[in-house]
Protein backbone atom coordinates (compact mmCIF):
# COMPACT_ATOMS: atom_id res chain seq x y z
CA UNK A 1 0.00 0.00 0.00
CA UNK A 2 1.58 3.76 -1.00
CA UNK A 3 0.63 6.43 1.89
CA UNK A 4 0.03 9.32 0.94
CA UNK A 5 3.60 10.44 2.76
CA UNK A 6 5.13 8.05 -0.37
CA UNK A 7 3.22 9.53 -3.10
CA UNK A 8 4.53 13.30 -1.89
CA UNK A 9 7.70 12.12 -1.91
CA UNK A 10 7.45 10.74 -5.72
CA UNK A 11 5.35 14.37 -6.83
CA UNK A 12 8.42 15.96 -5.41
CA UNK A 13 11.18 14.39 -6.95
CA UNK A 14 9.25 14.03 -10.11
CA UNK A 15 10.48 17.41 -11.93
CA UNK A 16 13.96 16.05 -11.17
CA UNK A 17 13.01 12.56 -12.67
CA UNK A 18 11.94 14.32 -15.79
CA UNK A 19 14.65 16.55 -15.91
CA UNK A 20 17.35 13.83 -15.69
CA UNK A 21 15.26 11.29 -18.00
CA UNK A 22 14.88 14.47 -20.97
CA UNK A 23 18.71 15.03 -20.89
CA UNK A 24 19.57 11.58 -21.43
CA UNK A 25 16.66 10.88 -24.10
CA UNK A 26 16.01 14.27 -25.86
CA UNK A 27 12.41 12.87 -25.86
CA UNK A 28 9.31 14.21 -23.33
CA UNK A 29 7.26 11.18 -24.44
CA UNK A 30 10.10 8.56 -23.61
CA UNK A 31 11.14 10.83 -20.76
CA UNK A 32 7.87 11.08 -19.36
CA UNK A 33 7.64 6.80 -19.90
CA UNK A 34 10.32 6.23 -17.67
CA UNK A 35 9.09 8.50 -14.72
CA UNK A 36 6.20 6.36 -14.94
CA UNK A 37 8.48 3.66 -14.73
CA UNK A 38 10.41 5.15 -11.59
CA UNK A 39 6.48 5.16 -10.52
CA UNK A 40 5.79 1.92 -10.45
CA UNK A 41 9.24 0.69 -9.07
CA UNK A 42 8.84 2.86 -5.95
CA UNK A 43 5.42 1.14 -5.54
CA UNK A 44 6.60 -2.44 -5.55
CA UNK A 45 10.11 -1.24 -3.49
CA UNK A 46 10.28 -1.72 0.28
CA UNK A 47 10.17 1.95 1.35
CA UNK A 48 10.77 1.85 4.35
CA UNK A 49 14.48 0.40 3.92
CA UNK A 50 15.32 3.55 1.54
CA UNK A 51 16.68 5.90 3.23
CA UNK A 52 17.37 8.89 0.87
CA UNK A 53 14.18 8.32 -1.44
CA UNK A 54 15.27 11.05 -3.66
CA UNK A 55 18.63 9.42 -4.34
CA UNK A 56 17.25 6.24 -4.77
CA UNK A 57 14.67 7.33 -7.57
CA UNK A 58 16.97 9.31 -9.24
CA UNK A 59 19.42 6.42 -9.57
CA UNK A 60 16.11 4.36 -10.93
CA UNK A 61 15.30 6.67 -13.74
CA UNK A 62 19.15 6.95 -14.72
CA UNK A 63 19.91 3.74 -15.33
CA UNK A 64 16.60 3.17 -16.67
CA UNK A 65 17.68 6.11 -19.37
CA UNK A 66 20.63 4.56 -20.07
CA UNK A 67 19.40 1.27 -21.32
CA UNK A 68 16.68 3.16 -23.02
CA UNK A 69 19.35 5.41 -24.57
CA UNK A 70 21.23 2.36 -25.96
CA UNK A 71 18.04 1.25 -28.00
CA UNK A 72 17.07 5.01 -28.74
CA UNK A 73 20.69 4.91 -30.35
CA UNK A 74 20.41 1.77 -32.72
CA UNK A 75 16.47 3.92 -33.60
CA UNK A 76 18.27 7.06 -34.71
CA UNK A 77 20.40 4.92 -37.20
CA UNK A 78 17.36 4.27 -39.30
CA UNK A 79 15.71 8.06 -39.00
CA UNK A 80 15.09 9.68 -41.70
CA UNK A 81 16.36 13.01 -41.77
CA UNK A 82 18.02 15.16 -39.23
CA UNK A 83 16.69 13.93 -35.96
CA UNK A 84 16.53 16.91 -33.63
CA UNK A 85 14.84 16.65 -29.33
CA UNK A 86 11.96 17.13 -28.53
CA UNK A 87 10.84 20.50 -27.50
CA UNK A 88 9.91 21.16 -24.12
CA UNK A 89 8.23 24.28 -22.85
CA UNK A 90 10.63 25.66 -20.42
CA UNK A 91 8.30 28.68 -19.11
CA UNK A 92 7.62 27.32 -15.64
CA UNK A 93 10.19 25.46 -14.80
CA UNK A 94 13.35 26.78 -16.67
CA UNK A 95 15.58 24.09 -15.71
CA UNK A 96 13.38 21.50 -15.42
CA UNK A 97 14.20 19.86 -11.82
CA UNK A 98 17.95 20.41 -12.21
CA UNK A 99 20.32 23.06 -10.31
CA UNK A 100 20.81 25.38 -13.73
CA UNK A 101 19.87 24.60 -17.22
CA UNK A 102 23.12 23.13 -18.41
CA UNK A 103 21.82 20.14 -21.20
CA UNK A 104 18.94 21.08 -22.06
CA UNK A 105 19.38 23.87 -25.29
CA UNK A 106 18.68 22.09 -28.67
CA UNK A 107 22.13 22.19 -29.91
CA UNK A 108 23.92 20.79 -26.83
CA UNK A 109 21.24 17.90 -26.57
CA UNK A 110 22.27 17.19 -30.24
CA UNK A 111 25.72 17.35 -28.93
CA UNK A 112 25.17 14.59 -25.95
CA UNK A 113 24.22 12.09 -28.85
CA UNK A 114 27.55 12.09 -29.56
CA UNK A 115 28.53 10.45 -26.17
CA UNK A 116 27.94 7.22 -24.88
CA UNK A 117 24.67 6.58 -22.58
CA UNK A 118 27.26 6.37 -19.41
CA UNK A 119 29.26 9.31 -20.76
CA UNK A 120 26.22 11.10 -21.34
CA UNK A 121 24.58 10.30 -17.36
CA UNK A 122 27.46 11.12 -15.95
CA UNK A 123 27.70 14.90 -17.59
CA UNK A 124 23.84 15.44 -17.58
CA UNK A 125 24.28 14.05 -14.01
CA UNK A 126 27.55 16.39 -12.70
CA UNK A 127 26.47 19.37 -14.90
CA UNK A 128 22.94 20.57 -14.66
CA UNK A 129 22.61 18.17 -11.38
CA UNK A 130 25.50 19.61 -9.30
CA UNK A 131 25.91 15.47 -8.64
CA UNK A 132 29.39 14.50 -6.99
CA UNK A 133 31.86 12.09 -8.67
CA UNK A 134 31.14 9.81 -5.74
CA UNK A 135 26.92 9.74 -5.91
CA UNK A 136 27.27 9.36 -10.08
CA UNK A 137 29.75 6.47 -9.31
CA UNK A 138 27.47 5.05 -6.79
CA UNK A 139 24.22 5.86 -9.48
CA UNK A 140 26.22 4.48 -12.04
CA UNK A 141 27.68 1.54 -9.99
CA UNK A 142 31.51 2.62 -10.88
CA UNK A 143 34.31 3.73 -8.97
CA UNK A 144 34.58 7.47 -8.48
CA UNK A 145 38.30 7.46 -10.56
CA UNK A 146 36.07 6.26 -13.60
CA UNK A 147 33.04 8.16 -12.88
CA UNK A 148 35.64 11.27 -13.00
CA UNK A 149 37.02 9.82 -16.08
CA UNK A 150 33.48 9.64 -18.45
CA UNK A 151 32.59 13.45 -17.03
CA UNK A 152 35.97 14.66 -18.52
CA UNK A 153 35.58 12.30 -21.76
CA UNK A 154 31.82 13.73 -21.97
CA UNK A 155 33.75 17.09 -21.58
CA UNK A 156 36.16 17.11 -24.01
CA UNK A 157 33.73 15.74 -26.85
CA UNK A 158 31.48 18.49 -26.16
CA UNK A 159 33.80 21.15 -26.03
CA UNK A 160 34.64 21.65 -29.77
CA UNK A 161 30.85 22.04 -31.04
CA UNK A 162 29.87 24.37 -28.11
CA UNK A 163 28.23 27.86 -29.42
CA UNK A 164 27.88 31.41 -28.11
CA UNK A 165 25.42 32.37 -25.68
CA UNK A 166 23.03 35.06 -25.95
CA UNK A 167 20.94 37.00 -23.70
CA UNK A 168 17.36 36.31 -23.99
CA UNK A 169 16.55 39.71 -25.25
CA UNK A 170 19.42 39.06 -27.94
CA UNK A 171 18.27 35.45 -28.89
CA UNK A 172 14.66 36.83 -29.65
CA UNK A 173 15.71 40.09 -31.75
CA UNK A 174 17.77 37.69 -33.73
CA UNK A 175 15.08 34.78 -34.37
CA UNK A 176 12.22 37.35 -35.66
CA UNK A 177 14.66 38.91 -37.96
CA UNK A 178 14.96 35.87 -39.26
CA UNK A 179 11.88 35.34 -39.68
CA UNK A 180 10.58 38.78 -41.13
CA UNK A 181 13.70 38.59 -43.76
CA UNK A 182 12.16 35.39 -44.88
CA UNK A 183 9.21 36.43 -44.90
CA UNK A 184 9.94 40.01 -47.14
CA UNK A 185 12.37 37.51 -49.14
CA UNK A 186 14.72 39.71 -48.43
CA UNK A 187 18.38 37.53 -49.32
CA UNK A 188 20.67 40.24 -47.97
CA UNK A 189 19.50 40.80 -45.14
CA UNK A 190 19.48 36.89 -43.93
CA UNK A 191 22.91 36.81 -44.75
CA UNK A 192 23.98 39.75 -42.67
CA UNK A 193 22.22 37.77 -39.65
CA UNK A 194 23.82 34.44 -41.17
CA UNK A 195 27.19 33.37 -39.99
CA UNK A 196 29.16 32.40 -42.34
CA UNK A 197 29.51 28.54 -41.60
CA UNK A 198 25.55 28.88 -40.45
CA UNK A 199 24.17 25.45 -40.33
CA UNK A 200 20.01 24.67 -40.67
CA UNK A 201 18.72 21.35 -39.74
CA UNK A 202 14.68 20.17 -40.22
CA UNK A 203 13.40 17.37 -38.14
CA UNK A 204 10.34 16.14 -40.54
CA UNK A 205 10.78 12.48 -39.39
CA UNK A 206 9.66 11.76 -42.79
CA UNK A 207 6.09 12.65 -41.71
CA UNK A 208 6.38 15.65 -43.37
CA UNK A 209 8.33 17.85 -46.41
CA UNK A 210 11.87 18.36 -45.13
CA UNK A 211 15.34 18.74 -45.51
CA UNK A 212 16.60 15.44 -45.24
CA UNK A 213 20.23 16.67 -44.88
CA UNK A 214 21.59 20.10 -42.98
CA UNK A 215 21.67 23.06 -45.05
CA UNK A 216 25.16 24.92 -44.97
CA UNK A 217 26.57 27.79 -45.46
CA UNK A 218 25.43 32.08 -46.25
CA UNK A 219 23.96 31.46 -48.82
CA UNK A 220 22.45 28.39 -49.42
CA UNK A 221 20.12 28.84 -45.96
CA UNK A 222 19.20 32.52 -46.62
CA UNK A 223 18.12 31.10 -50.23
CA UNK A 224 16.81 28.11 -48.33
CA UNK A 225 14.69 30.54 -45.47
CA UNK A 226 13.50 32.21 -48.26
CA UNK A 227 11.96 29.11 -49.79
CA UNK A 228 10.51 27.68 -47.04
CA UNK A 229 8.43 30.95 -45.78
CA UNK A 230 7.09 31.52 -49.28
CA UNK A 231 5.89 27.80 -49.60
CA UNK A 232 4.91 27.00 -45.81
CA UNK A 233 4.52 30.06 -44.02
CA UNK A 234 1.64 32.07 -45.82
CA UNK A 235 -1.18 32.63 -43.47
CA UNK A 236 0.71 31.13 -40.73
CA UNK A 237 0.27 32.83 -36.86
CA UNK A 238 3.93 33.03 -34.72
CA UNK A 239 3.76 32.78 -31.19
CA UNK A 240 6.42 33.12 -29.12
CA UNK A 241 7.53 30.73 -26.54
CA UNK A 242 10.30 29.49 -23.96
CA UNK A 243 11.33 26.28 -25.48
CA UNK A 244 14.69 24.41 -23.99
CA UNK A 245 15.54 27.53 -21.89
CA UNK A 246 15.86 29.61 -24.93
CA UNK A 247 13.08 31.99 -26.80
CA UNK A 248 11.31 30.06 -29.82
CA UNK A 249 9.07 30.15 -32.31
CA UNK A 250 5.90 28.27 -32.48
CA UNK A 251 4.67 28.39 -36.09
CA UNK A 252 1.15 27.08 -36.75
CA UNK A 253 -1.77 27.29 -39.08
CA UNK A 254 -5.45 27.12 -38.06
CA UNK A 255 -4.64 25.43 -35.06
CA UNK A 256 -2.31 23.14 -37.11
CA UNK A 257 1.24 22.92 -35.75
CA UNK A 258 3.77 23.27 -38.53
CA UNK A 259 7.35 24.05 -36.97
CA UNK A 260 8.92 25.35 -33.66
CA UNK A 261 11.63 27.36 -34.67
CA UNK A 262 15.27 28.07 -32.76
CA UNK A 263 18.33 29.18 -33.40
CA UNK A 264 22.30 29.55 -31.68
CA UNK A 265 23.90 32.35 -32.10
CA UNK A 266 27.48 32.78 -33.15
CA UNK A 267 30.21 34.57 -31.39
CA UNK A 268 30.09 37.46 -34.16
CA UNK A 269 26.73 38.21 -33.00
CA UNK A 270 24.81 36.62 -36.28
CA UNK A 271 22.85 32.88 -36.13
CA UNK A 272 25.48 30.01 -35.97
CA UNK A 273 22.67 27.38 -36.36
CA UNK A 274 18.91 27.50 -37.33
CA UNK A 275 16.60 24.42 -36.07
CA UNK A 276 13.19 23.50 -37.45
CA UNK A 277 10.99 21.03 -35.37
CA UNK A 278 8.88 19.83 -37.97
CA UNK A 279 8.35 16.13 -36.75
CA UNK A 280 4.45 16.52 -35.96
CA UNK A 281 4.58 13.55 -33.57
CA UNK A 282 6.98 15.89 -31.50
CA UNK A 283 4.63 18.44 -31.59
CA UNK A 284 2.96 20.93 -30.19
CA UNK A 285 5.65 22.00 -27.22
CA UNK A 286 3.48 20.84 -23.75
CA UNK A 287 4.43 19.38 -21.03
Amino acid sequence: MVSAADIDVFEAARPRLFGIAYRMLGSRQEAQELVQEAWLRWQGTDRSAVREPAAFLATTVTRLAINEAQSARARRETYIGPWLPEPVDTSADPALGALNGEALEVGVLMLLEKLSPAERASYVLHEAFDYSYREIADTLQLTEANARQLAARARKKLAGGRRAKADAATHRRLLNAIVAAAQAGDVAALERLLAEDVVTYADGGGLVNAARKPIMGRERVAKALVGLAGKFWVGASFDGLDANGRPALYVHRDGEPIVVASINPSEDGGVAQIFFQANPEKLPVTR
